[in-house]
């Protein structure tokens, strides 16, 4: 067992978060018992799955699948396909403190989700993470698999034919309407969005057995632009908007997406799940790199366990976590996934300049890695398929 990295600073909004029982660690060096999800753990401890460490583990079952294994990858995150050729990044689990959460069984997954529909709504982060439990399903299921999809506006759907599970994406990075609901031309930071309105966007989430969202990313900009005016087209040059500034902007935005929430989700009928903020490394300096440099070239994890990058805002975080305790206070069981620690030291798992985005990077682009590099989405497989296997232990628990 390679020696521990300690990943296990403090998270201000962790405190006030649902906890679950698990297993207990019975192990001296924090290796996590295999759990199959038709087995319900033992009432033993309580633990918070989001607070914990990555261990270095070339003996465990990561990486759960090869990017050869899965047809389905998206380009944009097949970072051994695209000149990657270091894989310790591959070899990380997270371990929390005081438990274990259930590993990846595939084959009881894939059985316990048969006839679910499961819709990622939000961002490009979550339809990294759509592409992970793609992946993960699909390697999981034995002999010829039948799928089939289709592209419907904003709306990607993606079916498991012999299983009739169906993993969906819905593009709606703000939740609410937004300049940048085009799935395909939404390259702008001049944020303008209809603050109240959603309902354009959610009658297609309405008919799931599962929601996980994700909006946190698009809302970074200084300012968000609210349309005052009632023109029927967001960047008109004739409307009026109202200067906001994010923080403001993203309470309002969530206050909108709960009150749908409230009067929309069936708790009975619907698992709501809400993705926390991811880490994005984009300042080498930040944990002693060069000044002009990111997340380009990193191979291991951020090995101080004092380290938060600086592109996730407290503010923003604290909101999403009292915007969630509201409506849970309403009856509405909203769970989030608390992914915000556990991605601050995996500066190692980034695409960078390993990567398709609508064409390959070319060789001025790969001279530049300053400009080019991702880093705010995930190599796949990699950090992704730990939010899934921490999904999952909250769908099935």
């Amino acid at each position: 067992m390679y020696t521990m990295i300690h990943c296990s600073f403090f998270i201000f909004f962790l405190g006030g978060l649902a906890t679950i029982s698990f297993y207990r660690n019975n192990t001296s060096q924090g290796v996590a018992v295999s759990n199959n999800f038709n087995v319900t753990p033992t009432i033993a401890s309580t633990c918070d799955l989001f607070s914990g460490r990555w261990v270095h583990d070339n003996k465990s079952h990561y990486p759960l699948y090869e990017e050869h294994e899965c047809p389905y990858l998206d380009e944009s995150y097949a970072c051994q396909t695209y000149g990657r050729k270091d894989f310790k990044y591959l070899q990380w689990r997270w371990q929390p403190h005081d438990c274990d959460f259930p590993r990846f069984d595939g084959k009881a997954i894939v059985e316990r989700l048969r006839g679910k529909r499961l819709l990622f709504v939000g961002d490009s982060l979550v339809r990294n993470q759509r592409n992970s439990m793609i992946c993960m399903l699909y390697t999981s299921i034995p002999g010829v698999k039948r799928t089939g999809g289709e592209l419907i506006g904003s709306l990607h759907t993606f079916r498991f034919t012999d299983y009739n599970i169906s993993i969906d994406f819905y593009w709606a990075p703000m939740l609410v309407e937004s300049n940048g609901d085009s799935p395909t031309d939404h390259l702008t930071t001049f944020r303008i969005v209809r603050i109240k309105s959603i309902e354009k966007h959610a009658r297609h989430w309405v008919n799931s057995d599962i929601l996980i969202f994700n909006s946190y990313r698009w809302w970074r900009s200084h300012v968000v632009n609210f349309l005052k005016s009632g023109g029927s087209l967001l960047d008109d040059p004739n409307n009026v908007y109202e200067e906001v500034n994010r923080v403001r902007a993203y309470k309002l935005g969530l206050k909108t997406w709960s009150n749908w929430a409230h009067t929309h989700i069936d708790p009975s009928k619907t698992k709501l799940f809400f993705m926390s903020a991811t880490a994005v490394h984009v300042m080498a300096t930040e944990w002693g790199g060069m000044s002009t440099m990111n997340c380009y070239g990193e191979t291991e994890p951020v090995m101080d366990d004092r380290f938060r990058e600086s592109q996730t805002d407290p503010k923003m975080l604290s909101i999403l976590e009292s915007s969630l305790n509201k409506l849970k206070a309403k009856g509405v069981n909203v769970q989030i996934i608390n992914i915000t620690q556990l991605t601050q030291c995996r500066k190692d798992a980034h695409p960078a300049l390993y990567r398709k985005l609508w064409r390959p990077l070319t060789d001025e682009q790969k001279k530049n890695p300053q400009l080019a590099s991702d880093c705010s989405h995930w190599c796949l497989p990699g950090v992704p398929d730990i939010w899934n296997e921490l999904l999952l232990a909250y769908i099935f628990r």
